[in-house]
């Protein structure tokens, strides 16, 4: 809130209304010792002021504004049209939360259906619940619905190295003492083999197969026999997948998967610092009564009118409580809005050419890149908008050396997989220019010669 219209005569009715005095003594129960304790503050300041110091302090944050990004790494720089803001910003949608009561939330509720609907036309789905906070809780709560599905008695998820590394952590936290195996969770691993080499890993006790499109390297593969080689073993498979790529290649319901989670930040979400974000979860009916979070459903109400409304809730926190699938409730509505809007502006079409730009933009800069002496490719499989180049000094090194002509680089491989030190993972979106790319790969010329 920017600004708090309470009058100094309002405030004065309010304390008389509740039988106080001053304000003050609102704070009776707190011991004195601690109701006011020096803040060393400094000296107030007028609006015009605070306005002036605090804009220069968030001028000191550089953002893909300022510079040009080049890094992704699960958050990706793409444009945002400018009616998804206007839109987000009504108040009937700004202001609302949980529509527990339809006959007054039919808009929110509608908004919701429609995101769901939109979100299992592009993974290829039968349904898609109501959101979860990001992709990472998203790959978590995939586990959750596997394990219960099999009433607990499959005891491991077999996941793939190279799925997003913070996404295998968020699964590590939530998976503590349910007794579960996570196998294939090794960053040591042979990470040029690709799927084939979680074959070996899966049984009879395997709950669920987590596998990543593209990966995290950026890579595509097809994961239609691995996931038929799953079912054979009894398990279900969950690809983490990003949301741009399906409009372009096929879906992980053309594959075969059972679930489909990931990151629906590209769709129409900012960078924002890291967050909010969006995850999105979409599954096959036979699976809904154990899927976690929120679920809108369409019907007709006794005049006749199509109406919208909560439905299944009984999977729900809020209602099973302990006996819940899962306990994550509370959904991302506004970020499930912004996504709504942004796949409605776009399209079908709008989505693929989004997904042409980033791949053939990608594509242009791979092939530049390499062919500057010192940098190569690290793998050989085809990539969609990101891929993983081998650089002949250490990436925190160039990283600083971009910095400096205004150029946020790649992701520090290094950080997550110590067989792949001084490699570097780079994204390019529908926003890098031709010329913004030339400009990298000049300065990374200049930066292998330092």
């Amino acid at each position: 809130m920017t600004y708090i219209p309470i009058s100094s005569s309002e405030r004065e009715a309010m304390l008389t209304a509740i039988g106080v005095e001053k304000i003050e003594n609102l704070f009776k129960d707190i011991p004195a010792r601690y109701r006011f304790p020096d803040l060393n503050l400094p000296p107030a300041m007028t609006e015009m002021e605070a306005a002036v110091e605090v804009g220069e302090l968030a001028s000191g944050n550089e953002t893909v504004r300022d510079l040009v990004s080049f890094l992704g790494a699960g958050a990706y720089n793409h444009y945002v049209p400018s009616v998804i803001d206007h839109i987000l910003r009504r108040g009937e949608f700004y202001t609302a939360y949980t529509p527990y009561q339809p006959e007054v939330s039919q808009g929110t509720l509608q908004a919701t259906f429609e995101y769901q609907s939109l979100v299992t036309a592009l993974t290829g789905m039968e349904v898609s619940n109501a959101s979860h906070y990001d992709g990472a809780t998203a790959v978590a709560e995939a586990v959750n619905m596997a394990y219960a599905q099999f009433r607990g008695k499959r005891t491991k998820v077999v996941i793939s190295p190279t799925v997003h590394p913070q996404y295998r952590a968020v699964l590590r936290t939530y998976t503590q003492g349910m007794g579960l195996e996570l196998a294939g969770d090794d960053p040591g691993a042979d990470l040029a083999a690709g799927p084939a080499s979680l074959r070996s890993l899966m049984d009879a006790n395997t709950a669920l197969v987590i596998v990543q499109y593209p990966d995290f390297f950026g890579r595509l593969y097809d994961y239609t026999s691995l996931i038929a080689d799953a079912h054979a073993q009894g398990a279900l498979v969950c690809v983490a997948a990003n949301p741009t790529a399906l409009g372009l290649f096929k879906s992980p319901g053309e594959m075969g998967a059972d679930i489909v989670v990931g990151e629906g930040q590209p769709l129409g979400i900012p960078l924002s610092y890291g967050g909010p974000y969006l995850g999105f979860f979409a599954t096959r009916k036979q699976y809904v009564h154990k899927m976690a979070g929120r679920l809108v459903g369409e019907t007709v109400d006794n005049r006749g009118q199509r109406a919208y409304v909560l439905t299944l809730t009984a999977r729900e926190q809020h209602i099973k409580r302990e006996r819940a699938t899962s306990n994550i409730c509370s959904n991302q509505g506004l970020m499930a809005l912004a996504a709504a809007v942004y796949l409605s502006v776009l399209g079908r079409t709008g989505l693929r050419q989004v997904a042409e730009l980033c791949y053939h933009k990608a594509h242009y800069a791979a092939a530049q890149i390499t062919s500057i002496p010192g940098f190569q490719y690290c793998f050989d499989t085809p990539f969609f908008h990101e891929f993983a180049i081998c650089c002949p000094r250490p990436v925190d090194e160039i990283n600083a050396h971009l910095l400096e002509h205004g150029i946020l680089g790649g992701y520090d491989l290094g950080q997550d997989y110590p067989a792949l030190k001084d490699h570097m993972l780079i994204a390019v979106t529908e926003m890098n220019t031709k010329d913004e790319i030339d400009a990298l790969v000049e300065v990374l010329s200049e930066a292998s010669h330092d």
